[in-house]
């Protein structure tokens, strides 16, 4: 009876053995497996978050590793594994061809995950694309596997790679014979892979009984549903496949990568990558959704400067009139338009001064006024106006974060673009001004003399005709992204094409507003040539 329950309990031991040992093997089937990407520096950051969020929204629970050289800091590391990637810290292969494009100086790099010989096979996809459906079937395919683009040659930005250290290796001998066509890994696999273009089409749905009776290929292509260039969408403005059966989309447009807030306002299919990014959790303070501590605290101090410095003038504004705001040629421009409708189109009120803003500026003026303007004014107020709009948008899109939501980036730009433009050419406008009235006061004309006794000010009053400019600037230059959504215009050409035609609408309606507007503040200054100006606001 001992002897009977002593084996009884050896067999149960071993049955529950066994049963951890297949538990065990089962359990590390996805272990052998991963995806992989890569990771240079911190730039591309969210978009392995995006990539690693968009793997396990598929249902995916392979392996992510995600290799990284020294650009990538600490706290990047520490986010990646936060998000569920294993980190791996690689050194970067040097580029051995002389002649190559900037950004490609640590691309061979991308050839050491043809030795990651602890995984049995790897999806390497680039840190540019996303996964919109379940691609674990990849891992069916065969030693290397890749999709043809750019005139039947392979694009190395999805791939399937058995590892092997004896392929790695004689890779190693050839990099520095083997030409590229592109300076980079992409070229050298092309032309380490020259039969490639002929490999036969893997096919996923094929049964292991069907896969059984051929011989197993050494590399097989991928079909378009597994690499769908945004570069070829953009063409037709349509996927040349059917959509709803895509698998990976990749963002090949060079410098409109997905993560760039303003790619999103020409490029329709970055929709599907910011739909993934707005769900990132937040796996660190202050991550969620993509944000960036750092980016949030600068959009932030971005936002209320310009607005506390309008505040400001407009506050100096009314320090400088005494707080009599109804002195100013704006507050007669209103009192004027309240009596006109109200006398039904006939000016009954003779208190309100409208001349200096209903009446333009070369019909107050004598002919002997206008002989002392200046004969290069107006070329070089266009001159002074376009330079304004270069150097505005220049430091808009410097200063504003790149990686930040779309319409977040949008209305800091618009913001910071108007308030350097108007400042700088504010500016301008305050030393034609300026100019003006040394003009008149070396000129010393007795007519001038008695035609200003009428005009003398307190200051520069606030110019009615400046804002009416001002706001018609601002309302074309938003109308030159807006208007294509409005009209729902998705095609690319066709929204660029459309903003190239509201631009020249605009650059020619700046073109005769910066003169019209220097010639009228050179004869403001004549006007005022003895009155000392107290507001820094060039409008008042």
């Amino acid at each position: 009876m001992v002897r009977l329950k002593a084996s009884l309990w050896v067999i149960l031991f071993s049955i529950a053995l066994v049963s951890i040992q297949m538990k065990g093997s089962f359990g590390s089937e996805s272990s052998k497996e991963a995806y992989v990407t890569l990771l240079y520096g911190d730039e591309f950051l969210l978009g392995v978050r995006v990539l690693g969020k968009s793997i396990r929204d598929t249902g995916s629970n392979r392996d992510m590793v995600a290799l990284v050289s020294d650009g990538v800091s600490g706290y990047s590391k520490k986010l990646l594994k936060a998000d569920g990637w294993k980190v791996e810290k690689i050194s970067l292969l040097a580029n051995p061809n002389q002649v190559h494009p900037t950004r490609f100086w640590g691309v061979y790099t991308k050839l050491k995950i043809f030795n990651m010989t602890n995984y049995k096979k790897v999806v390497y996809l680039d840190a540019d694309t996303i996964v919109v459906k379940n691609i674990d079937d990849l891992f069916k395919c065969s030693k290397f596997c890749a999709n043809l683009k750019h005139s039947e040659r392979l694009n190395s930005g999805v791939m399937v790679v058995e590892p092997s250290e004896a392929l790695f290796n004689d890779m190693m001998r050839k990099v520095k014979t083997l030409s590229s066509y592109t300076g980079g890994d992409q070229g050298f696999l092309n032309s380490y892979y020259p039969d490639f273009p002929n490999a036969r089409v893997f096919d996923p749905s094929l049964t292991p009984e069907v896969l059984k009776t051929r011989p197993v290929p050494d590399m097989e292509r991928l079909s378009t549903l597994y690499n769908a260039d945004v570069g070829l969408y953009m063409l037709a403005n349509k996927w040349m496949v059917d959509d709803s059966k895509l698998h990976i989309i990749h963002y090949t447009l060079g410098p409109l990568k997905p993560w760039d807030w303003w790619t999103a306002w020409l490029v329709k299919p970055v929709d599907a990558w910011h739909s993934i990014r707005v769900n990132l959790e937040e796996t660190l303070p202050g991550t969620g959704g993509g944000k960036n501590q750092n980016d949030e605290l600068v959009v932030k101090f971005l936002f209320l400067l310009p607005l506390c410095a309008l505040l400001f003038c407009i506050y100096r504004s009314i320090q400088g009139h005494e707080g009599s705001l109804c002195r100013t040629s704006l507050c007669n421009q209103i009192r004027y338009l309240y009596y006109k409708i109200r006398s039904n189109g006939t000016l009954g009120y003779s208190g309100v001064s409208t001349s200096s803003n209903m009446t333009p500026s070369y019909q107050l003026h004598s002919v002997g006024t206008h002989s002392k303007i200046p004969q290069h004014l107006g070329a070089v107020s266009v001159v002074v106006c376009f330079t304004a709009v270069l150097i505005s948008v220049g430091i808009s899109f410097v200063i504003v974060p790149r990686q930040i939501m779309p319409w977040t980036g949008l209305i800091l730009v618009y913001e910071w673009t108007f308030t350097i433009f108007f400042s700088l050419f504010g500016c301008f406008l305050l030393l034609v001004h300026q100019h003006g009235k040394k003009v008149a006061i070396q000129t010393e004309s007795s007519s001038l003399d008695d035609s200003s006794k009428g005009h003398q000010r307190g200051g520069v009053s606030c110019d009615v005709t400046t804002l009416y400019y001002g706001l018609g600037m601002a309302f074309l230059a938003i109308a030159a992204v807006s208007l294509p959504y409005i009209l729902g215009i998705t095609a690319l050409f066709l929204r660029l094409g459309l903003m190239v035609g509201v631009a020249i609408i605009l650059a020619a309606f700046m073109t005769y507003a910066s003169e019209h507007l220097a010639i009228r503040w050179f004869l403001k200054g004549l006007e005022d040539r003895r009155a000392i100006s107290k507001s820094l606001c060039f409008l008042c």
